[in-house]
C-alpha cells in the first residue's frame, strides 16, 4: 500500500473539457428533442440565424450568428432612417454598388449554409426516412425562401448600377468643363460646389416619338437651387418664345446676332432650338454628345441671366412606359382636356372630363400632359408641372421596389444628362437640404412677357426678384419696378400666381389642387366639339 493519497481527476479540468461538455450537451438535447421541434426549430433558425445552432447546443456559433443578424438588421435600419443620406450615396456609387451585389450573393450562400447545418445539428439521431424526407423538403423551401431576398438583392443593386452607368455615363459636352482632376469636378471636394451660392439645371421635356419628326423641347424650366438652404425656384418659359438670345463670348451670338432663326416662324421658336440649331450648325460648339441641349443652356441661361449648369432631358416617347411602371398616376382635372387634334385643321379625338383625384395609366397620362387643343400653352405648362408632382406622389418606398427594374429600363430610355457621375454624391446632399423647402414656380405666359416681342431685360429682372430674399421683396400684389405701369392681363385660371407680383415665385401644389367651382363651371359649360362627338 502506498503511503501517498491517490489523486483525483476533477471531470472539465483538461484542455479538451470545453469541447466534450459541449458536445455531452448536444447529446442530451438531441435525446430529449422529437422531430417535431427539430423541424419547428429549424424554421426559426432560418428566420433568424443562430437560434438553431443555440438550441442544438452549439454556443459559440449560434451567439456569433445571432450577433452577425443583429449586426446587420441595426445597419439596415440606420439605412432605412438616420442614414438615407448615405444610402442614397451607396446608390450612386458603382463602385459601392459592386460590392453590394458580391456582398448579396455571399451573404445569401452563408444564409443557405447556416440554414443546412442547423437542420443537421437539430435532427435527432435514428430519424425514420419519412421524417428525413419531409425534413429534406422542408430544408429545400427554407433554402429557396432564403435564397429569394438575395437574388432581389441582387437584382436591385445590378438593375441600379446599370441605370446609373447608363444614365449618367459622362458624355462629352459643349457646356460641362471637364476638370483637370475628374474625381473633383469643382476643385474642392470638402466644398463641391466651390463656394457658389446656387447651381441651376435645365430640365427639358423632349415630345418626340412615331409620326414626330425629331425632338422639339415643348418643356423648358430652370430649376434654380441655393446650395446653403435647399430653396428651390423652377423658372418656366413657354415653348412658343422667339428669338432666344444667346451669350456674346458664344459662337451662337455670331450667327443669331438677333437671336435664333431658323427660317419659318414655326421652326425659330423656342421649342425648335433643341432639334433645328444643330441641324443648320452641327459643329460650332465643338465635340459634343448632345448638341441640342447645349444650345439651349446658352440660351435660356442667356435669356434669363443664370449660368445653366447641367440639363435632364425627359423623352415623352416613353413617358408613358414610365407612368405605367408605377402603376399610374393620380391628378385632378379642372377643366375638359383635349386627347390630339390640330387646332384649325384636325378636331380632339375625345376629352378627358373634370373631375377629383383621377387614376390615369401610361397612355391617358400623355394625353393629358400633351393636349393643347383650344387651350393656351400656359395651361399645358400647369399641367405637365402636376404631372410630374404625381409621379414623385406615384414613387412610394413600396411601389419603387416592387416594380424597380421595371423603372430602372424604363427611366434609362427616356432621360439622358450631362451631369457628371462623379458629382452625384454631391447631388444627394443637396437633394437632402432642397428636401422640406416648398418649390416654387415662375411662369413666363402673357401677363408679364410676349412671346413673339419677348424683353428679356424684364424676365432677367423678374428671375432676380423671385431669388431675392423673400424680406427683400415687397408684397405680393404690387408691381416690380421694371415692370410696365399698367395692370396685367388676369392670369389664366389654373395657373399660377401672377408673375408680375413683388415676389413671382407661387408653390407649385397651388395650381395642381382641385378647383371644385371651375370644374362645375367647365361641366355644366359642357363637352367642346369633338371628333366622336
Amino acid at each position: 500500500m502506498s503511503d501517498s493519497a491517490p489523486t483525483s481527476r476533477r471531470p472539465g479540468r483538461d484542455a479538451g473539457a470545453p469541447e466534450r461538455d459541449e458536445e455531452a450537451i448536444e447529446v442530451a438535447t438531441a435525446r430529449r428533442r422529437g422531430f417535431g421541434s427539430a423541424l419547428a426549430l429549424t424554421v426559426v433558425g432560418a428566420v433568424l440565424p443562430g437560434t438553431a445552432h443555440l438550441a442544438a447546443g452549439r454556443r459559440k456559433v449560434g451567439a456569433t450568428l445571432l450577433v452577425l443578424l443583429l449586426l446587420l438588421v441595426g445597419a439596415g435600419v440606420w439605412l432605412a432612417t438616420g442614414g438615407r443620406r448615405e444610402a442614397l450615396r451607396l446608390a450612386v456609387d458603382t463602385a459601392a454598388l459592386r460590392w453590394v451585389l458580391i456582398g448579396a450573393a455571399a451573404l445569401g450562400l452563408v444564409w443557405l449554409v447556416v440554414v443546412v447545418s442547423g437542420y443537421r445539428a437539430l435532427l435527432p439521431r435514428g430519424s425514420r426516412p419519412w421524417q428525413k424526407g419531409l425534413g429534406a423538403l422542408v430544408v429545400a423551401l427554407l433554402c429557396a425562401g432564403v435564397a429569394g431576398p438575395a437574388y432581389l438583392v441582387v437584382q436591385f443593386a445590378a438593375a441600379q448600377r446599370e441605370l446609373v452607368d447608363n444614365v449618367f455615363a459622362d458624355r462629352e459636352s459643349a457646356t460641362v468643363p471637364t476638370p483637370a482632376d475628374e474625381s473633383d469636378p469643382f476643385g474642392n471636394r470638402s466644398d463641391p460646389f466651390g463656394n457658389r451660392d446656387e447651381v441651376n439645371f435645365l430640365l427639358l421635356g423632349g415630345d418626340g416619338g412615331v409620326g414626330r419628326e425629331g425632338v422639339r423641347t415643348d418643356t423648358v424650366i430652370v430649376a434654380n437651387v441655393q446650395t446653403e438652404t435647399g430653396r428651390t425656384t423652377l423658372f418656366s418659359l413657354p415653348r412658343n418664345l422667339e428669338d432666344l438670345p444667346f451669350p456674346a463670348d458664344s459662337p451662337l451670338a455670331e450667327v443669331y446676332p438677333d437671336g435664333f432663326e431658323a427660317g419659318s416662324e414655326a421652326e425659330s421658336l423656342l421649342n425648335a432650338v433643341y432639334r433645328n440649331g444643330p441641324e443648320w450648325y452641327p459643329d460650332i460648339l465643338g465635340p459634343t454628345d448632345d448638341p441640342g441641349a447645349d444650345f439651349l443652356k446658352l440660351g435660356v441661361g442667356e435669356a434669363l441671366g443664370l449660368d445653366i449648369d447641367y440639363f435632364v432631358l425627359v423623352n415623352l416617347e416613353g413617358f408613358a412606359r414610365l407612368v405605367d411602371a408605377l402603376g399610374g398616376i393620380t391628378v385632378n382635372v379642372n377643366y375638359f382636356v383635349p386627347v390630339n387634334g390640330i387646332e384649325g385643321q384636325e378636331l380632339p379625338d375625345a376629352y378627358i372630363a373634370p373631375g377629383p383625384d383621377q387614376h390615369m395609366d401610361g397612355t391617358r397620362a400623355l394625353d393629358y400632359a400633351r393636349g393643347r387643343y383650344g387651350l393656351s400653352d400656359y395651361l399645358r405648362m400647369d399641367r405637365q408641372r402636376c404631372v410630374i408632382d404625381a409621379i414623385v406622389d406615384a414613387a412610394d418606398p413600396v411601389t419603387v421596389l416592387a416594380r424597380y427594374r421595371q423603372l430602372a429600363a424604363t427611366t434609362q430610355d427616356i432621360v439622358s444628362t450631362d451631369l457628371p457621375q462623379s458629382l452625384l454624391d454631391d447631388v444627394v446632399d443637396l437633394a437632402f437640404r432642397v428636401k422640406g423647402q416648398t418649390i416654387r414656380s415662375v411662369v413666363f405666359d402673357d401677363t408679364v412677357i410676349n412671346p413673339a416681342y419677348p424683353d428679356y431685360d424684364l424676365i432677367r429682372s423678374v428671375v432676380q426678384q423671385a431669388l431675392a430674399d423673400p424680406a427683400d421683396t415687397t408684397p405680393t400684389g404690387s408691381a416690380p419696378s421694371s415692370a410696365p405701369s399698367t395692370a396685367p392681363a388676369p392670369v389664366p385660371t389654373g395657373s399660377a400666381a401672377p408673375t408680375s407680383a413683388g415676389n413671382p415665385a407661387a408653390a407649385v401644389t397651388d395650381v395642381c389642387a382641385y378647383d371644385p367651382v371651375r370644374a362645375q363651371a367647365a361641366l355644366d359649360e359642357g363637352e367642346p366639339p369633338s371628333k366622336q362627338g
